[in-house]
């Protein structure tokens, strides 16, 4: 049984549907459905690419597995939080639905829906208890919701999502020192003055790593002759609107991984925190040639060409 954290639609357009049919779903532009359909994924990820709706193949490739997911799954739990309550379902066996649909959101685009019959969305654990958001662990705020089209939950976050449903023991992890530290660290924050959220502190610090790591990079003598690294953006305020474009085409996700980025700058898993990667490490801090990844990814990349990099991420998650 896996558990997936989903949201249904740019803006979250079809939840209401889903939520009255007792459904999942997914969507891709007419375009690109008979692509996902025949099984065309190099078809697929190109049409993306040359679309504009990202540049990172990774991506787009990601895109292409949602609606295999969203048709494939069974008796797999998933959760969704509409800001007020938590909510949950366990899809069924029955095959899934392909509707053609123009969204009401964004440009309007002609989609084709799939839509996933679940057994009833519940804002109640088993043991019939209200999930309001509000009510929730911390710790648990910080993987019970995303801003991906859909994330599946580690084996332990997992644990804990099921055993929240099911109305069973918390205490196994809310005893524990990180989930301790985080009621503590939720208390403190005051909330006064002029405050960066999280996601604007990680963005600043990848566009100042860059500009500091192309001003050592100039090509001098140490043990080694330096690989020039040019910043091609006119100041640092470019190059962090373009960094908040590529998290937001990436869902805040990391590109080469696929796991979701850490953009809390003092807290979490600091090895899952954003780094910025040039797709060819070769090449220059420039528009095309960048991606948003985690840290121990970018680390073990390292100067490996991207696509071997990804075929060797790929056969590990196999």
């Amino acid at each position: 049984m896996a558990v997936y954290i989903a949201n249904f639609g740019k803006e979250n357009y079809e939840w209401k549907e889903c939520l009255r049919r007792g459904t999942i779903a997914s969507m891709n532009d007419i375009a690109l459905f008979p692509l996902w359909r025949d099984g065309n994924r190099d078809a697929f990820i190109q049409k993306i690419l040359t679309s504009g709706e990202t540049q990172n193949k990774s991506t787009a490739s990601r895109w292409f597995n949602l609606m295999t997911v969203v048709s494939q799954t069974s008796s797999d739990i998933w959760i969704h939080s509409d800001t007020k309550n938590l909510w949950w379902t366990t899809t069924l066996s029955e095959e899934p639905t392909f509707e053609p649909r123009r969204e009401t959101v964004g440009a309007g685009r002609d989609v084709i829906i799939c839509h996933k019959l679940c057994d009833g969305w519940r804002k109640e654990n088993s043991a019939g208890n209200s999930l309001p958001w509000k009510g929730l662990h911390p710790k648990a705020k910080t993987f019970l919701s995303t801003e991906a089209t859909l994330q599946k939950l580690s084996r332990d976050n997992a644990e804990y999502a099921i055993a929240l449903v099911k109305g069973l023991p918390l205490s196994r992890w809310h005893e524990k020192k990180d989930w301790l530290q985080k009621i503590e660290t939720s208390k403190s924050k005051s909330g006064v003055g002029l405050v960066y959220n999280d996601e604007q502190k990680a963005i600043w610090r990848m566009a100042d790593t860059a500009f500091q790591t192309a001003f050592a990079s100039n090509g001098q003598e140490v043990k080694r002759t330096l690989k020039n690294k040019n910043v091609n953006f006119n100041s640092k305020n470019e190059l962090q609107k373009y960094i908040a474009n590529l998290l937001n085409s990436q869902e805040k996700i990391c590109a080469l991984t696929e796991l979701p980025i850490n953009l809390m700058e003092k807290e979490g898993d600091p090895e899952m925190r954003a780094s910025l990667d040039r797709i060819d490490s070769d090449g220059h801090y420039e528009e095309g040639n960048l991606q948003v990844v985690c840290k121990f990814a970018n680390r073990w990349k390292n100067d490996s060409v991207n696509d071997e990099f990804l075929r060797l991420i790929n056969l590990l998650k196999d």
